[in-house]
């Protein structure tokens, strides 16, 4: 067995050329404003409103803040269903707002949340359901809205996966009463580190701005206990530095996506994730699910066996949310409880995929999968 020397990541975030960033640090130097809504961060708010298609959007230093934020804004108490298939600060915005996450099962061919479960787990206490756009796959949003409009409920949609995404040609970003989106190093858009709050009205992006400031409104009044999530001025630069490139990062993606799909098509036990119709995706993640019974082996197997040629992938999402430790006391995450999930987390394992993965590499990964 031939050892590559050098790595393959399961991801490499997407950098604009250094010598395109250095003119705008050298603005920040000028103006000497490294935070607080600067003219960086006014100006990438607005521009991915554009970019976006969206009517209002708040701008964070994470992921995890803006969905803890969000919360907040929309006064959330109670119980919130939601999916054990995410990554953990879904669930953990909950736990930090005394939030208790109702688990329920996902769909077997999106794995996004089912909407029939939703309804079978609402009680007199659920006040909001807090639904992911998995991989960037929406969620069904239509029945998802129905089911809250019967029943009064809040709907925040975890959509850090879903940079661009449209689903008939209307963002997703618009659906339900807030969206989360995160700008994390290993996004398809990133500001470094970053996130924001896509709202609908500016009654509701003024109360998230407030929260996000220690609960500021002017220099001396504050009207809510909040928090500092500001995003800094180097990100917003980056952010708006990005948005000149990310349209050929996603085509580049997307090719990545289709070399693999090409070469995979026809492996027993692998499943593929393929496009839906209607949906402009952003091609997130390039996740396989193994089946031992037909494939031979598990996916723990393969995971292990990648490492041996020096190639890292990820169980996206494995263990789930409600396998960890601090969610085994809450009822719904006992085990049997949620079949289809319970058994894509034992299946699932996600390809190195980024822009710049070469066809080579991209056979030599498929290569390990196929055992030759």
């Amino acid at each position: 067995m031939i050892v590559r020397k050098t790595p393959i990541y399961v991801t490499k975030p997407s950098l604009p050329p250094m010598e395109e960033y250095l003119p705008y640090l050298s603005k920040i130097w000028d103006t000497k404003q490294l935070a607080n809504n600067g003219p960086f961060h006014q100006e990438l708010e607005a521009k991915l409103c554009e970019y976006l298609k969206v009517k209002y959007i708040s701008l964070f230093s994470n992921g995890t803040l803006a969905l803890v934020t969000a919360l907040q804004s929309l006064r959330i108490t109670g119980e919130v269903i939601t999916t054990p298939y995410s990554f953990v600060a879904t669930t953990h915005a909950l736990w930090w707002n005394n939030i208790k996450p109702t688990f329920v099962d996902i769909e077997p061919n999106t794995f996004n949340i089912d909407p029939e479960a939703i309804e079978a787990a609402i009680t007199p206490h659920t006040t909001a359901i807090m639904p992911v756009h998995v991989y960037g796959n929406p969620c069904d949003v239509h029945k998802i809205k129905d089911i809250a409009d019967s029943y009064g409920l809040k709907v925040i949609y975890d959509a850090c996966h879903t940079f661009g995404v449209t689903l008939k040609g209307e963002p997703v970003l618009n659906f339900g009463d807030l969206s989360v989106m995160s700008f994390h190093a290993t996004k398809v858009y990133n500001t470094f580190e970053g996130g924001a709050i896509v709202c609908h009205d500016a009654a509701t992006k003024k109360r998230i701005d407030n929260l996000k400031n220690f609960g500021f409104t002017n220099e001396t009044t504050v009207v809510t206990p909040g928090i500092n999530a500001k995003m800094n001025e180097a990100q917003a630069a980056m952010g708006l530095l990005q948005l000149k490139h990310v349209d050929r990062f996603i085509a580049e993606r997307k090719a990545v996506a289709e070399k693999y799909r090409e070469i995979l098509k026809d492996v027993p036990g692998v499943t593929l994730l393929h496009d839906l119709p209607d949906v402009k995706h952003c091609y997130s993640y390039f996740p396989i699910f193994i089946n031992k019974a037909e494939f031979g082996r598990t996916r723990d197997d393969i995971y292990e066996e990648f490492k041996k040629h020096n190639i890292f992938t990820r169980r996206y999402f494995y263990p789930l949310i409600s396998q960890f430790p601090t969610y085994k006391g809450i009822e719904s995450a006992h085990p049997g409880k949620m079949p289809v999930a319970e058994r894509v987390t034992q299946e699932v394992i996600n390809l190195p995929f980024f822009p710049d993965l070469d066809d080579d590499t991209i056979s030599e990964i498929c290569s390990v999968i196929k055992g030759k």
